[in-house]
């Protein structure tokens, strides 16, 4: 009864951020005035993402479908966003937020279930996740564009760090656990981590890696990363983040909407026809391009502040 209870909540989350989205959309194209930020009008904005239209689909499609393989999905579109210029970098955290939670909702649906975790541990770091994932949103989208690139470049930093950390099974990746519940301090060290991890996906740092890395280390199956990490992902963007980014109409109207459909696609893809990928050496490319990406936001943090 309580995975058809999660996997509900996954369809709600879906039908509440389409909503979000569309009724946001209307609003924002309506609205006279320019962006304090971006400095465009909602239709001039929506006129200048509709130009960018086929990259961000594509960026959704094989990011989500690397998301649904374990590697995750802001890493590779947030290098995307950046090489293209297809997103503003004042609107790649909202957009990643608000353009995956589509995804990763029907990731959730589709992996709970995909190993008996207790449900307890379960709910208690999806709803630490969410939490710091609410707190952590409502600053960042007031963030301008130097601070967005910094945060990006900090964050992007980090993450390629624990991927490649993953990928050469070095640390917490090298161990192999059992445990399909936890306990006692465990348990407090598993909601408090899942906490900062919901709270650092407001800047773009995906929560699958870190999550990941904990999980193995608090002596757990490698199978319960996927309920948890999918799971916490998919609530704190459903009822987190992208709830918090529409409202203060931080993300890109157009690279939502193909990070959400095509995304969607790529997950079911990846789940229904890719049972096994050699990934290591494209998980290692995808490290090098992270890298390059932070490097990049720092570059502009420094030279330009937040000019476009």
């Amino acid at each position: 009864m309580s995975m058809y209870i999660l996997k509900g909540l996954c369809v709600i989350g879906i039908i509440l951020n389409v909503f979000l989205m569309w009724r946001k959309d209307k609003q924002m194209r309506a609205n006279p005035e320019k962006d304090p930020v971006i400095g465009l009008t909602g239709e001039e904005q929506w006129q200048e993402q509709k130009k960018h239209i086929v990259p961000t689909a594509i960026t959704g499609f094989v990011a989500n479908f690397l998301d649904t393989l374990g590697i995750g999905s802001f890493a590779p579109s947030s290098a995307a966003f950046k090489l293209t210029r297809a997103v503003d970098d004042a609107l790649v955290p909202g957009t990643l937020n608000v353009g995956d939670t589509v995804p990763v909702c029907v990731e959730a649906f589709l992996f709970f279930g995909f190993v008996e975790m207790d449900v307890l541990t379960l709910v208690l770091m999806i709803a630490s996740s969410v939490i710091g994932s609410i707190v952590m949103a409502g600053i960042v989208s007031k963030f301008d564009r130097k601070k967005v690139r910094y945060a990006l470049f900090v964050g992007l930093f980090l993450l390629a760090t624990v991927i490649l950390m993953k990928v050469m099974k070095f640390g917490p990746f090298g161990t192999v656990g059992t445990a399909t519940a936890l306990t006692g301090a465990k348990l407090v060290i598993a909601v408090v981590g899942n906490f900062v991890f919901g709270a650092l996906m407001s800047i773009g740092v995906g929560l699958y890696a870190p999550c990941m890395a904990m999980v193995l280390a608090l002596g757990m199956d490698a199978g319960c990363a996927f309920p948890a990490m999918m799971g916490s992902c998919a609530y704190l963007m459903a009822f987190g983040n992208g709830p918090k980014f529409i409202k203060e109409g931080r993300y890109d109207m157009v690279a939502s909407w193909t990070q959400a459909i095509f995304g969607a696609i790529g997950v079911y893809v990846a789940y229904a026809f890719v049972k096994s990928l050699p990934l290591d050496v494209l998980t290692k490319v995808i490290v090098a391009v992270v890298y390059i990406t932070a490097f990049l936001y720092l570059r502009d943090a420094i030279k330009k502040g937040s000019a476009a």
